[in-house]
């Protein structure tokens, strides 16, 4: 892998990074295919969207269908018949979200299955080897993602963990057209942040996420930490904001630096009737929009705005019809590729600053 900054604006960058199954022009956002898919999407209405990378999850792929079982596929590209870059998360944010399966130790995790309560073990070296044999373009380390709030104690604990097992997983790394970034964890303590990207640093990864935020802390808690962690990073190298996903959020992560995003936001608000808009979101279940014969969002070129009203939307979710979330996936989707055209376009000119006040102005920020 081979990342490249183009242009900068203050601490925004424009980017692009090389991967084994094609260039990305970063600042990025990643949909999420947890399972080897979008929810409600084909790879062909992905490329059409303009989806440059997506992110699947090792530890629900490891469950099902299976590792071996993709790997006889010929890999997760074939497997799920998507052609372009992808990302595997390792399953340390499932440490957090099934805590009442879990174990952590300083060797690994013990887990019980959510699908069927059967035990399994993940180490640093189990993970890289499964991420291996998936064969994605960019993959996470093992980490220990503490919930929000925590104590301190706590928070110490994961940060030693986690750099423990980035150097284990850095020694077990072999496939080299797999890039592994580590993570950077510590909660919301300065110095915890700090002491974690120092000694992920000195690991010399290709890439370096920040996990940990978006757990319940403040909006004024994440924006902090990202100036506390940002600069320590390498300038040549890319970094990722992990499982964030809102315009706002986007772009304040932009402003300080940040190259790659992903959330389940924009594909979840649309299964469930959810819309992003310039203004904020609409809920197109709302019985106001029964008789609504506009667009979703006058001036947008996404496939949904293009053909249907928002009374036609609001139509097939009150008759739940599966079209209604696909639409919505596919709006929203649209809606935060064309920011991040945006994006790019505006820190390529020298006018992000304006592009990010403008924004913020408009939805009442």
């Amino acid at each position: 892998m081979k990342f490249e900054v183009l242009a900068q604006e203050g601490k925004a960058r424009w980017g692009r990074l090389f991967t084994p199954h094609g260039v990305v022009d970063t600042p990025v956002f990643m949909p999420v295919g947890t399972q080897a898919t979008v929810k409600g999407l084909t790879p062909d209405e992905l490329g059409a969207l303009g989806t440059q990378i997506l992110l699947c999850n090792t530890y629900h792929l490891y469950l099902r269908p299976g590792v071996s079982i993709v790997e006889e596929a010929g890999g997760l590209h074939r497997f799920m018949r998507w052609s372009g870059p992808i990302l595997t998360d390792s399953g340390g944010f499932q440490v957090l979200s099934l805590t009442p399966l879990r174990k952590v130790t300083d060797e690994g995790v013990i887990f019980r299955s959510h699908l069927d309560g059967s035990e399994h073990f993940f180490t640093p070296e189990k993970v890289v080897d499964l991420q291996e044999r998936l064969g994605p373009d960019i993959a996470m380390v093992l980490d220990e993602c503490p919930p929000y709030p925590a104590s301190r104690e706590e928070i110490e604990k994961a940060v030693k963990r986690t750099s423990a097992w980035a150097e284990r997983s850095r020694k077990a790394w072999r496939r080299k057209e797999v890039t592994f970034f580590g993570i950077v964890q510590g909660g919301v303590y300065r110095d915890l942040r700090e002491k974690s990207a120092e000694e992920l640093v000195a690991l010399d990864f290709p890439g370096y996420a920040i996990g940990g935020l978006s757990v319940g802390e403040p909006k004024e808690l994440t924006y902090a930490v990202l100036d506390w962690v940002v600069p320590l990073l390498p300038p040549d190298k890319p970094r990722y904001l992990m499982g964030v996903g809102t315009p706002e959020d986007i772009l304040e992560g932009v402003a300080r630096g940040i190259d790659m995003f992903d959330c389940v936001l924009p594909t979840r608000l649309g299964r469930h009737a959810t819309a992003f808009t310039r203004r904020g979101r609409i809920n197109i279940r709302r019985a106001a929009y029964a008789r609504d014969f506009g667009p979703l969002e006058e001036g947008c070129q996404c496939y949904t705005c293009r053909h249907y009203t928002r009374a036609y939307l609001h139509h097939l979710f009150r008759a739940e019809e599966m079209l209604g979330p696909r639409l919505l996936t596919l709006h929203n989707l649209h809606f935060l590729f064309r920011l991040m055209e945006r994006i790019r376009e505006a820190i390529a000119s020298g006018t992000f600053h304006h592009l990010y006040e403008t924004w913020l102005q408009e939805r009442g920020g």
